[in-house]
């Protein structure tokens, strides 16, 4: 080969280096901006589902909150139950007693003062009465005795003690004596 030929062999290949070295160095800060523009979405994205937990933290917080200052009571409502239990069973025994009128309006006047009171603080009386059907979900069954009629087999003859809600929160379920069927 001639000099004149090794010239022009070499020179477009040092034209083609030169543009694949231009080539480069843009896509390398393309790359490179690409690059930041990826770490900021990153980052963005980053930000927004932390904000997010953090949102659904504070709801979750102030929920449990509320439901605490609900039941916050609960403990000190079921160490009345049975106070109130003793009131009803007082009141029936003073009923049976012509002699105890006076006594029976005093204890009547403190179990309705109680019983106020504590409604008050979100507590209310379960009603269940006799001939109701039973329902496994709302009342807990003591025993079953033989129905006396047919009628009530499989409902509820005898409430042996009240069911009480604290808010919508059951805290004590009635106790019941129901009909074999």
């Amino acid at each position: 080969m001639s000099k004149k030929d090794k010239k022009k062999v070499e020179e477009p290949q040092l034209e083609d280096t030169a543009t694949t070295t231009a080539e480069q160095e843009q896509k390398e800060e393309k790359t490179v901006e690409e690059q930041l523009q990826d770490q900021l979405a990153a980052e963005k994205d980053k930000f927004m589902r932390l904000f997010a937990e953090f949102e659904n933290y504070k709801k979750r917080t102030n929920k449990e909150r509320i439901e605490l200052f609900k039941t916050a009571s609960e403990s000190v409502m079921l160490a009345m139950l049975p106070v109130l239990d003793d009131f009803e069973r007082a009141l029936m025994h003073i009923e049976e007693d012509k002699e105890a009128e006076e006594l029976r309006k005093g204890v009547l006047l403190i179990y309705n003062k109680l019983l106020n009171t504590l409604e008050q603080k979100g507590l209310s009386k379960i009603e269940v009465n006799k001939g109701d059907v039973f329902n496994a979900d709302d009342h807990e069954a003591v025993t079953q005795i033989p129905a006396p009629t047919e009628d009530l087999k499989g409902k509820i003859i005898d409430v042996v003690e009240r069911g009480y809600k604290l808010g919508d929160k059951v805290i004590r379920f009635p106790k019941v004596v129901i009909g074999q069927a």
